[in-house]
C-alpha cells in the first residue's frame, strides 16, 4: 500500500486538493495509493499519541502508516516552513517502523512565489533522519490557488508536465 497525505489539518485546503490530484493520477498509473489528510487527525493528539501514548483514535491511522511502502507529502508553507501538525504527526508515529527505509515523494504548496521551497527543504531533513529514500525530484506549487480551475484540476500545462513526470518516477521509485 501506498499513501498520500495532505500535510496540513486545515479544512478544505489547496494541499488536499493537491493531494486528491495527486491521487487521482497515481490511479490512472495503476497504482493504488490511499490518502490521509491531517485534518483527520484526533484533535487532542499532542495529550494523547505522543511520547509512547496510543489512543484508539490514531490507532488506525498507525496502521495505514506503517503498512505503506511509498508516501507522497504535500507540504504547505507554515511561516517559512512546513506545518507544526506535520511534525507533530511524524512524532505521534511510531518510530522506526512507520518510515524507516521507504520512499518519499515531496511536494511544496504555497500561495506566494516559492512554492515551499525552504519548507521542503526543511521537510527533506527529518525525512532524512528517519532514514527515509527521498524521490531527488520535488514539486514547488507557487500561487497554488492560481493553477486550480474549479473543479481543482490542475490548469497550467507546464505544471501538469513537470507533475506527470514526477507521478512517472513515484510509480518506478
Amino acid at each position: 500500500m501506498n499513501l498520500i497525505i495532505s500535510g496540513t489539518n486545515r479544512e478544505r485546503s489547496n494541499s488536499l486538493k493537491i493531494a486528491k490530484y495527486y491521487q487521482q493520477e497515481l490511479q490512472r498509473k495503476g497504482e493504488s495509493w490511499e490518502l490521509l489528510s491531517l485534518a483527520d487527525l484526533p484533535s487532542d493528539i499532542t495529550v494523547t499519541d505522543l511520547y509512547g501514548k496510543r489512543s484508539a483514535e490514531f490507532e488506525p491511522i498507525q496502521a495505514v502508516v506503517s503498512a505503506a511502502r511509498k508516501f507522497v507529502f504535500i507540504i504547505p508553507e507554515y511561516n517559512g516552513s512546513f506545518p507544526g501538525i506535520l511534525k507533530v504527526f511524524i512524532d505521534a508515529c511510531s518510530f522506526p517502523a512507520s518510515f524507516f527505509h521507504k520512499k518519499a515523494a515531496l511536494v511544496g504548496v504555497s500561495t506566494g512565489k516559492y512554492g515551499n521551497i525552504r519548507g521542503v527543504d526543511h521537510f527533506t531533513g527529518v525525512c532524512n533522519y528517519m532514514r527515509m529514500h527521498v524521490l531527488p525530484l520535488k514539486i514547488h506549487l507557487p500561487k497554488v490557488h492560481d493553477e486550480l480551475d474549479n473543479e481543482d484540476q490542475l490548469i497550467d500545462e507546464l505544471t501538469t508536465k513537470f507533475i506527470r513526470e514526477q507521478i512517472d518516477e513515484i510509480a518506478r521509485f
